[in-house]
């Protein structure tokens, strides 16, 4: 009473709990989680009562499983710390019925059954320290990677050379000084001429339009000029047949 006085005083609250009470203990929980926070058994409790004069305060001693020692359980129940002590006593009773009828055995299974239960507590705290210790380890190794590897840092494939890290040919490359295979230089490539064009022989079409009088015998340029006026007149060469006759040297 003098403990609650002291944490009202403070402003603090006392935590909910929450009891489970069977033939095999005292369980308390928590309300929200259901967690067990306490797990006591009732052949470990040895004195439960409730306090005459505050009909909210009962208490229990239980020798605890680890280290041996009494500890006292105190709780602040809504009025009805009667009925919660007779209730234990109930479980006492319907216990200690159960352990004529079985002759003993059922005590050591529910030793087992309790054994049990521990180990698997344990287990789940500990799965749940890994879980966090994976966690950890990966969120360190995502801050890593992004400090490695920061964005836009990753340098593109450079677009002078195609899939197989050759470079594309380009007519207008600059000629590459890197000597051959056999140590000798290749050949220059011959400049090619923006003013005058060339076919693919090197040699200037023949446009029937810019040719020169007087660069023809007067009978082939008869022919040509006959051609000149036939192609501004909208003249076109259709079924035009050609031999391989000796030219003149001349032409």
């Amino acid at each position: 009473q003098f403990a609650r006085h002291i944490k009202k005083s403070e402003g603090q609250k006392t935590p909910k709990v929450e009891l489970q009470i069977s033939i095999y203990g005292v369980k308390i929980l928590d309300p929200k989680t259901k967690e067990v926070q306490h797990n006591c058994q009732l052949h470990r409790i040895s004195f439960c009562a409730d306090d005459k004069t505050d009909k909210r305060i009962f208490t229990f001693i239980c020798k605890d499983s680890e280290s041996n020692k009494h500890l006292c359980y105190v709780f602040d129940s809504e009025k009805c710390a009667e009925e919660i002590t007779l209730t234990i006593g109930q479980a006492f009773d319907l216990a200690y019925r159960k352990f004529l009828e079985s002759g003993g055995k059922d005590v050591e299974t529910r030793k087992q059954i309790a054994g049990l239960q521990k180990r698997i507590q344990e287990l789940e705290t500990e799965n749940a320290e890994l879980k966090n210790k994976v966690q950890d380890l990966e969120n360190q190794l995502r801050i890593t990677q992004a400090h490695a590897s920061p964005a836009g840092s990753v340098t593109p494939k450079s677009p002078s050379t195609d899939i197989f890290d050759m470079v594309p040919f380009s007519p207008i490359s600059p000629q590459s000084s890197t000597p051959t295979r056999n140590g000798t230089q290749p050949p220059p490539v011959p400049s090619r001429s923006t003013e005058i064009k060339r076919d693919l022989f090197g040699a200037e079409p023949f446009d029937p339009f810019s040719c020169g009088a007087g660069d023809f015998p007067p009978d082939i340029q008869s022919k040509l000029d006959e051609m000149q006026e036939g192609f501004k007149m909208g003249l076109t060469l259709e079924g035009t047949v050609f031999c391989l006759d000796p030219l003149d040297s001349r032409c």
